[in-house]
């Protein structure tokens, strides 16, 4: 229902808006421009609800939605708005946003239900300013998405405290992802990802995830995003792992760039491999590309091992980030151990096996001087090869903090520097820490052994080197106060140091106690479990025999 504009509203309305637009010329401030304009009505009476609109241009249309709806209490208070900047007042009145040939008061509008625009249009551009966006902005702002105009304020008051809630946007990260990208606010794919993360996800995507998605995802690529987490947790990602795997991947990439067909593939291809034990294992896989990343980077490590997919498979579940790495930089490793080394490609695939990190290795800081160590402790190629397979942390370790104390504690107790023995030994402590080594020399000291029976017996066998020293100093209390042993036998058998002490070493010795024979550590311990039993069984038919003979006799 409408009516004509009185005589004295359009009076009025003009004089408002020649006031607002030159307010020096007609002795106006702008708060009381405002003030009119918040409360500027067509009806004599201020407790009247039929407001009169101003007619806008075609170019920017204003949802007409009530103004009370902001009037709330929560982010934008009207007590936020009773300072307007000139800016607002300005672009308000401006020739953009009233036709410059249709008259300002021609008509007034009697519905209850609609507001003033031009009050909607000023809480509309407070809003943006408490967001922090300028006048000029502003402007922008709605020339890039004339949308924002046409949707409600409670919906875009929804949409802000929703980013600010779930995406983690403070009021400067959210002024830069709405300069970025307006549609932001006005998108319908947002809600429904908002509302999926919410409810299905029970919000455990975490705010920074959730705003590198929305700051770098087009809102179009949101569709479908739930089906595509869904198609996740049917190929097998378990129900408790889908959140570390979505907070550890690329979303924009892995997910919404990606088809249905094309997740469905990658997760074929890496089923010989893994499959989906490796995506959960190293999420960061899935953002590679199927075609030029994962299928290059795998079958260059199967052509490597000759076709061993098995082997591959080994590779990958060991180091899933050996993915990460591009074909050229393997590559560049790989033709080092071949030059440098004289390594075939099957020697370099089964280095890579027992120590995938090798390809994360620096050549000319780690590599290059370690082989160079080996070669000048006359190892050859094939020695280096079975030194790096039994000991490839030696690639890994730092020199200054790790390998070098070991060196020189090692020449210190006897060994000779640049030969063999030293480098066998240094493959040993590889496994140990500089402490334990310290604590270990100090325990063998503490028993009576010299610093030379300590490096005869690591000669005969090296792995008491890196033995803990607390195992170590039980089985050496045993050895010399239950089974009444000489401290020197280690010399000649240092491997029981290696046996367990229950399992073995006990068991063995208190059943050979019971037939009070007595013999020598190293027939005690190396003999096989199955020998030892058939011996236990002769031994005691043979004093059941005996015992059968004498009851004979004494008949």
């Amino acid at each position: 229902m409408k009516r004509a504009a009185s005589p004295e509203c359009g009076a009025r309305s003009s004089r408002l808006l020649n006031c607002a637009r030159s307010p020096r010329k007609y002795g106006c401030s702008a708060h009381s421009v405002y003030t009119k304009l918040m409360s500027f009505s067509c009806s004599a009476s201020p407790m009247a609800s039929h407001l009169c609109p101003v007619t806008l241009s075609p170019t920017l249309q204003i949802s007409l939605n009530p103004v009370s709806a902001f009037y709330r209490r929560g982010l934008f208070s009207a007590a936020r708005f009773s300072e307007p900047s000139k800016g607002t007042l300005k672009l308000l009145l401006s020739k953009e946003l009233f036709g410059p040939s249709m008259p300002t008061s021609s008509q007034c509008s009697c519905s209850d239900s609609l507001a003033n625009p031009i009050v909607e249009m000023g809480v509309l551009f407070s809003l943006f300013q408490e967001m922090g966006l300028g006048y000029e902005e502003t402007q922008m702002l709605l020339a890039n998405d004339p949308e924002l105009a046409m949707v409600s304020f409670d919906a875009l008051r929804a949409r802000v405290r929703s980013l600010q809630s779930f995406g983690g946007f403070d009021r400067l990260a959210l002024l830069n992802l709405v300069a970025k990208r307006p549609n932001v606010l006005t998108a319908t794919q947002i809600d429904d990802l908002i509302c999926f993360v919410r409810d299905e996800l029970e919000g455990q995507i975490t705010q920074a995830q959730m705003k590198r998605l929305l700051s770098g995802t087009e809102p179009r690529f949101f569709v479908d995003f739930d089906q595509k987490v869904k198609l996740l947790l049917t190929r097998g990602v378990p129900r408790e792992k889908i959140v570390h795997v979505l907070n550890n991947v690329n979303l924009t990439k892995a997910v919404c760039y990606r088809s249905m067909d094309e997740i469905n593939r990658t997760i074929d291809f890496l089923d010989p491999f893994g499959g989906i034990n490796l995506i959960v294992r190293r999420p960061a896989i899935f953002n590679y590309d199927l075609d030029n990343q994962l299928i290059p980077r795998t079958k260059f490590l199967i052509e490597l091992s000759g076709g061993d997919e098995d082997g591959t498979g080994k590779v990958l579940c060991r180091l899933p980030a050996i993915l990460s790495y591009r074909v050229e930089h393997v590559k560049g490793h790989v033709e080092f151990l071949k030059s440098f080394v004289r390594l075939n490609d099957r020697q370099i695939f089964r280095i890579i096996m027992v120590f995938p990190s090798i390809v994360s290795a620096s050549r000319e800081r780690k590599l290059r001087p370690r082989i160079e160590f080996l070669k000048n402790c006359e190892l050859n190629s094939d020695e280096i090869f079975k030194f790096l397979i039994k000991a490839p942390l030696f690639l890994g370790h730092s020199f200054h903090e790790n390998i070098a104390y070991k060196l020189v504690f090692l020449v210190k107790i006897g060994y000779k520097y640049r030969t063999k023995d030293l480098a066998m030994a240094i493959g040993s402590t590889t496994r140990t820490s500089c402490e334990n080594l310290q604590k270990l020399i100090d325990l063998f000291l503490s028993y009576g052994l010299s610093c030379e029976d300590i490096v005869v017996m690591s000669k005969k066998h090296p792995q008491i080197l890196q033995y803990n020293h607390t195992s170590l100093e039980k089985k050496m209390k045993y050895l010399i106060e239950e089974m009444d042993r000489d401290i020197d036998e280690l010399l000649a058998f240092p491997a029981f140091l290696g046996y367990k002490l229950d399992d073995r070493i006990k068991q063995r010795f208190e059943e050979k106690s019971k037939r009070g024979s007595r013999m020598s550590l190293n027939k005690l311990l190396t003999i096989s479990s199955e020998r030892f039993t058939s011996k236990r069984k002769k031994a005691s038919e043979k004093l059941n025999a005996i015992g059968n003979i004498d009851a004979s006799e004494g008949l």
